[in-house]
Order: C-alpha cells, then sequence, then structure tokens
C-alpha cells in the first residue's frame, strides 16, 4: 500500500492546474490549452442552454447538453433548420454555424431528426458574450424589458417560438453577475487611477506608526492617565444621567411598574420609560465606578511599573530600529508559506481522472448520474431507455485507492501549512525577544548592548532553537487543526434535530479557543525564555509560566494596559490617515484639489488605506508589544535573581528602580 508521502508524490506528478486555469468541454479536453486542436477555442459553448434552467446546475457550470470548445461566442439568432434552408442558396451560413457543431461534422444536408438525435449541432444558437471563458446570452434591458440582440422572442429550433425570459430563467443569476462584473470593472478602474496615491497614504501610516512609537516614551504616562481619568469621567456621567432619568420618572404614572410586571418585550425602548430600570443602570455604573477607583489605588505601583515598561520599550526599539521593519521578513515566509499550501491543493484537487457521467433529457432515468464511457455509450442501452441521454464529462476524481485519500491529503496540506505559518511567527518572536533581551541585560545602555542585535539573535534563533520552535508551532497547528474540523462539523451540524450533540460541540469549540488562546500565550513567553537562556521548549515553557504565576497582578495589569493602549495607537493612524484620505479623494483639500483623481467610488482607495493602515500599524506595534512583553519578563526574572549588590547588580533602568524603591550599591 503507498504511504501517505508517496500519494502526496504522485499529487504533484499527476496533479494537472490546468484543470483548475482552463474550462473543460464534454469529452474532458481543456478549451485555450496551447499545442492541443483547442489551442484557439478559448469558450465553452453550451449547445442547448436551455437545459441550464437549475441554478444548481450553473453554480457548477455544468448541464445536460453538448459542451463544446469555440474561438468566439455566437453574434446572432439563428437555427439548424433556417440554416440548411438558406444553404442552398448561399453556403456562407453553414461555414458560419458549422464552428458551434462538433469538430469534423460537415454534413449540413443531413436531417434535423438525426443532428437532434445525435447532437452533432445546435437546435439553435443565440446572441451570447463570455463570461467566465463560457458563453452565456448577452441581456440588455430596454425601457425595462428584457431583450437578447433587441428581440423579445426566439425559435428553439424545434419549431416553438420561446420568450427570452426563458433564456434568463436558464441562466438564473449570470446577469446579476454580469452587473457584478460592471461595478468591479469599474471599482478595478479606480484602483488603476489612485494606486499611486494610495500608496502615499500607507507610507505616511507607516511614518505616523514609527513616530508614534518613537513618542511614547514620552507620552505612554500621559495618554494612559488621559485614558483612565477620561473612563472614570464618562462613568461618572453615566451615573449621574442615570440618576437625572430615574428621578425625572419616579412618581410618574406607569413609570414605577417593575420590569417583572411587564415580563419580556421584544421593543427595548419599553424598560427604558421605567425607573427601575435607570435605578439599576446608576447601580451597577456605581459599582463599576468604585472597583475602578479601589483597583488604582491598591494597583498604582503596578500601574507606574506598566508605564515605565512601555516608556522603556520605546526606548529599546529607538536603540534597535532594525527591528520595526523585521516583520517584513516575517510577512515573506507566510507569503511563501501560503503559495506553497495553495499550490499543492490545486495539485490535490486536479490530479484525479476525467469522470464521465449520464445526464438525461428526462427527470426519471434510471441510469441518472451514473458513470459511463463516452467511447461505448451510443452501445450501451442507455441510449434506448432514456433517449437524449448524453455521456458528459462531469469532473476529475476516481476510484483508486490514491482517490480515496485525496481529502486525507488536503487535511494533511492544511496542517503542515499551519505548522509553518506558526513556525515563521515563532521565528520572528524568538529573534525579536533576543535582540530586546540583549538590550535590557546590557549594564550600561546603550555602550554595551552589541553590534547588529537583530541579526546575531535571528542566527543564534536559526542554529540553535529550530527544534524548539518547531516543536512549538506544532503544537499550537494541532489544536488549530481541530478546530477547524470542529468547525467543519458544526456547519454540518446546524439543521441537525440533536441538541445534545449540538451543545457538545459548542462546548468543544469554546474549550479548544481558550485552549488555543492559552498556547499562543504560553508559547510566546516560552521563545522570550528560550532566547534569553538558550534552554529547550519544555524548560522554557516551564520557567516562564512559573514566573509569570509568581507575578499574575503584574501580568494582568501590563497585559490590558498595553493592549489597550495599542489597539487605541492602532484606531488612532487608521482613523487620522482616513479622514486626510477622505477629504483628499473628495476633493476637500483646497490646494491639492486638482491633484485628486476621477474615481467611481471614491469609497474604493478610502478603505483600502484605512485598512491598510491598521495593517501597517499592526505590524509595527506586534514589535513594540513583542518588545514590552520581552522586557517585562526581564525585569521580573532580573528582580528576582539579583539583589543589587557588585556581584549581582540590577540591569533595570532608574525609573523601575524608583518604583521598587532599589538601586545599585555601585553606580555605573
Amino acid at each position: 500500500m503507498d504511504t501517505k508521502l508517496q500519494k502526496s508524490q504522485r499529487a504533484w506528478i499527476h496533479g494537472d492546474p490546468r484543470k483548475v486555469a482552463y474550462p473543460t468541454d464534454s469529452y474532458g479536453q481543456f478549451c485555450g490549452q496551447h499545442g492541443t486542436p483547442n489551442a484557439n477555442k478559448t469558450l465553452l459553448f453550451y449547445f442547448n442552454i436551455l437545459k441550464c434552467a437549475s441554478p444548481a446546475v450553473l453554480i457548477k457550470l455544468q448541464c445536460p447538453t453538448t459542451q463544446l470548445c469555440v474561438s468566439k461566442c455566437p453574434d446572432r439568432f439563428a437555427t439548424y433548420i433556417d440554416m440548411q434552408y438558406s444553404y442552398r442558396s448561399n453556403k456562407s451560413y453553414w461555414e458560419y454555424y458549422r464552428q458551434f457543431c462538433k469538430p469534423g461534422f460537415n454534413n449540413p444536408r443531413k436531417s434535423v431528426s438525426e443532428i437532434l438525435r445525435d447532437e452533432d449541432c445546435p437546435s439553435m444558437i443565440v446572441p451570447s458574450r463570455p463570461f467566465f471563458q463560457r458563453c452565456f446570452p448577452d441581456f440588455t434591458t430596454r425601457n425595462g424589458i428584457l431583450t437578447v440582440a433587441n428581440k423579445t422572442t426566439f425559435k428553439d429550433g424545434k419549431g416553438k417560438t420561446r420568450n427570452v425570459t426563458e433564456l434568463r430563467q436558464a441562466a438564473n443569476g449570470i446577469n446579476g453577475v454580469l452587473d457584478g462584473r460592471e461595478v468591479g470593472m469599474k471599482i478595478f478602474e479606480d484602483y488603476a487611477n489612485s494606486w499611486h496615491w494610495i500608496l502615499i497614504g500607507l507610507v505616511i501610516a507607516m511614518l505616523v506608526s514609527l513616530v508614534f512609537i518613537l513618542i511614547l516614551r514620552f507620552t505612554a504616562g500621559v495618554l494612559l492617565w488621559l485614558i483612565i481619568f477620561g473612563v472614570i469621567g464618562v462613568i461618572g456621567y453615566g451615573i449621574w444621567h442615570c440618576y437625572w432619568e430615574f428621578s425625572t420618572l419616579r412618581g410618574r404614572p406607569g413609570a414605577d411598574v417593575t420590569i417583572s410586571d411587564i415580563g419580556f418585550q421584544t421593543d427595548f425602548r419599553v424598560y427604558l420609560q421605567l425607573s427601575q430600570t435607570w435605578l439599576i443602570f446608576m447601580i451597577f455604573l456605581c459599582i463599576t465606578e468604585a472597583v475602578i477607583i479601589l483597583m488604582l489605588i491598591f494597583l498604582r505601583n503596578r500601574v507606574r511599573i506598566a508605564i515605565a515598561l512601555l516608556k522603556e520599550g520605546s526606548r529599546a526599539i529607538g536603540e534597535i530600529m532594525s527591528t520595526l521593519f523585521y516583520p517584513i521578513i516575517t510577512f515573506l515566509l507566510i507569503a511563501v508559506c501560503i503559495s506553497y499550501w495553495a499550490v499543492t491543493a490545486v495539485f490535490l484537487a486536479s490530479s484525479g481522472e476525467s469522470v464521465y457521467k449520464v445526464m438525461p433529457a428526462q427527470p426519471k432515468c434510471i441510469y441518472a448520474n451514473l458513470t459511463c464511457d463516452p467511447n461505448t455509450f451510443n452501445k450501451t442501452n442507455v441510449t434506448k431507455v432514456c433517449p437524449g441521454s448524453q455521456c458528459t464529462f462531469a469532473f476529475y476524481g476516481g476510484e483508486s485507492l490514491y482517490h480515496r485519500y485525496i481529502l486525507v491529503l488536503q487535511i494533511c496540506n492544511v496542517f503542515v501549512f499551519l505548522w509553518l505559518v506558526n513556525f515563521a511567527i515563532a521565528l520572528g518572536q524568538c529573534t525579536l525577544a533576543g535582540a530586546f533581551a540583549s538590550y535590557y541585560w546590557a549594564l550600561r545602555k546603550p555602550a554595551d548592548i552589541p553590534q547588529y542585535p537583530l541579526f546575531s539573535s535571528f542566527g543564534r534563533a536559526i542554529r540553535y532553537h529550530t527544534g524548539s520552535l518547531a516543536f512549538g508551532s506544532l503544537i499550537l497547528a494541532t489544536v488549530q487543526l481541530i478546530r477547524i474540523i470542529l468547525e467543519y462539523l458544526d456547519h454540518k451540524l446546524k439543521g441537525a434535530e440533536n441538541v445534545f450533540a449540538r451543545f457538545l460541540l459548542c462546548c468543544l469549540k469554546c474549550c479548544f479557543w481558550c485552549l488555543e488562546h492559552f498556547i499562543k500565550f504560553m508559547n510566546r513567553n516560552a521563545y522570550i525564555m528560550i532566547a534569553i537562556y538558550g534552554k529547550g521548549f519544555c524548560t522554557s515553557a516551564k520557567e516562564a509560566f512559573f514566573l509569570l504565576m509568581r507575578n499574575i497582578v503584574r501580568v494582568a495589569v501590563l497585559d490590558k494596559v498595553t493592549d489597550f493602549l495599542l489597539f487605541l495607537g492602532k484606531v488612532f493612524i487608521a482613523g487620522s490617515v482616513g479622514v486626510l484620505a477622505f477629504f483628499f479623494f473628495t476633493r476637500r483639500i483646497p490646494f491639492i484639489q486638482e491633484e485628486a483623481p476621477s474615481l467611481n467610488y471614491y469609497w474604493v482607495p478610502l478603505l483600502t488605506v484605512i485598512f491598510g493602515s491598521y495593517l501597517i500599524a499592526h505590524g509595527f506595534f506586534s514589535v513594540y508589544a513583542m518588545c514590552v512583553d520581552t522586557l517585562f519578563l526581564c525585569f521580573l526574572e532580573d528582580a528576582e535573581r539579583n539583589d543589587g549588590s557588585e556581584e549581582r547588580p540590577f540591569y533595570m533602568t532608574t525609573s523601575l528602580k524608583k518604583i521598587l524603591k532599589k538601586q545599585n550599591p555601585i553606580p555605573y
């Protein structure tokens, strides 16, 4: 039996991405493939588009009619009967019509009944235009009336006159997609006209992010205390407003009714007319205000430590500026991982063989959807039992052992993708941690900071810590894969009536979500300890865990303070650059009003700038967050292992020593 590795290799050997890139006719041949008779026939033509009436059929781009590769779509209404009649006087009618017949067929005198039976030629052609390399009717609307080539009716080639609305039903949804394509073209045009201004906006976001991080050493304390007192002030105003509403409603007729008396109401505005509601709000806000004030009183030293570490993180980045651009390396590594996963997935998906199935013309055919062989189909009993049936190409697959393992191989491919992505992120975290740790453990800053700390840390991570990083990434990737499988099962069980199974699945999803975030937190701190001491993953994770547990209050305060401050920074940068972009693209800045490009939708470049600015700020601030976390663990280690003596001096900064009321006996 083949091993999974051999099966994966077979996917690369037998996989064919052309099966995804090119449309396929009824015989499994690619349209537009170079080096084949269909090299110049890039479009797929449906013999009878009316048979594609089911929307599900069009989603799969398959329907029970012959599909043929053509070089261009029809540009006129015509039927085989009319062509045969006109052929007697003008041979050009046949020359045009024959390009939509089966290759090699050249008998315009063949009877119509035989043509329809053998499907040598389509009974009719309608004006069409290409969409996704397939020919669909060219719909237009004139005065609110749906037309095709300015006609509302057409002949179907079988003696009947049809309305173009039947074509619309057959191509249900395609016209909406075509309208969407027009919108897409306008969006593409907007990008083409404004891409250089978008780049300028993203460069501004990069510069603002850089400046914001550098000035945090001077503004971190002010910003944090402003935020804290701002929250206290907002809650205080909420308490006053609730008291005012309570006083106003108290004694008013109907306002003294309790919430339990009126029961559950879908219109929540009803509750706002009760004095009891505002009393509950006021009590809740008073408790929240009291908790915040008490926490500030008892945790003021922890908050001061958090502010000092935020300032120190800004100084560290100022000394090692190259760390701000390391996310580019992580981005490139992740891009390589995504490319490898996508290419492997395409090869796996396209490594099957051509599978043909019976497409019946009648709804009740016992042979429907059964596999068939197009070479021997006309000799089988299917054509007699189900007249008009066709043996057409369905998909790429197979019944061999290899084909049965393709789904397993796709899952393995996803797992490898998760593992590689997590490894790239882990490598970046360990590299940055090593660089910032070298800053902290320099007794005289910046004189004792080693040269090229980022490059040296990257070399150590690659040379000594690859196994530890891979092991931590493996654990995280396993949990993430389980979460993906649980999400898939939840999607499948949405319509199930088994309440217990859905409840159990929901509990599992919640547990593994918590587990994933806990592992991410522990991996991050384990990588910091690996970068500092060079120990293995398990030892580093254990030491980091117990170190953090011994300082759990400091950890909680620093984590929340840092996250909240950096989130505000991201929103500030994305918002400020977005406001500037809004005024520019809407031509509201007088001195550069004429420079603004002419756009169909100004929100296209605007949203791009806002989203891109947020991602850029996130990239810069992820380095800052890693810096603060590294300095924090170093600070905890420093406070526990050293006592300020000459043999074991403190490496922390003067501000941290003042907060802890400690100092080195000998000045350095």
